[in-house]
């Protein structure tokens, strides 16, 4: 799943930026989403495969803060990258005429600096409750299934809900990929 989850997200990246017909503000949140979900899931997936290859599940104090650092950083920008989404969106539909001029580049470019630096998010409820629930009894099983489905399900799932069901973004794959 994690090799899925990069793969996507990266061809997202490689066909927003290949075809200047995807040059809008929306494909380019979505390319930085792209971006961000690789980051997100590359914070902890690769731990947690190196501990299941060496049945060893250790991590020290300085390597669970920097992790949970990375990862609190890269789950707020995603949801705040969701956000700007959905108000490039609102402006799409609700003023169409003046879209080009509200969401110009420069505001696009302030609002995914805006995301690398707010911390506005929807991810505290979940993965502060994975983290801190281990002084609650409940079983490592149904942890271990809840962290799964944040780290690596959602942003495996984002390039296929946001850009595979489009048909911008499957004819600059496939323009990008060679195929005619």
């Amino acid at each position: 799943m994690y090799l899925i989850t990069v793969f996507g997200n990266l061809l997202i990246i490689m066909a927003v930026s290949s075809d200047s017909h995807l040059h809008t503000p929306m494909y380019f949140f979505l390319a930085n989403l792209s971006f961000v979900d690789i980051c997100f899931t590359s914070t902890t997936v690769p731990k947690m495969l190196w501990n299941i290859q060496t049945q060893r599940k250790v991590i020290t104090y300085a390597g669970c803060i920097t992790q949970m650092y990375f990862f609190i950083i890269f789950g707020d920008c995603d949801d705040f990258l969701l956000t700007v989404m959905a108000y490039d969106c609102f402006v799409a539909i609700c003023h169409p005429l003046h879209y080009t001029v509200i969401m110009n580049p420069r505001l696009c470019g302030l609002l995914v600096l805006v995301s690398w630096v707010i911390i506005v998010s929807l991810f505290y409820c979940t993965s502060l409750g994975v983290y801190l629930s281990s002084a609650a009894p409940q079983s490592s099983h149904t942890s271990a299934v809840a962290s799964v489905m944040y780290t690596v399900v959602t942003p495996m799932l984002n390039p296929f809900i946001y850009s595979l069901r489009n048909t911008n973004i499957k004819r600059a794959l496939k323009w990008s990929l060679g195929f005619q």
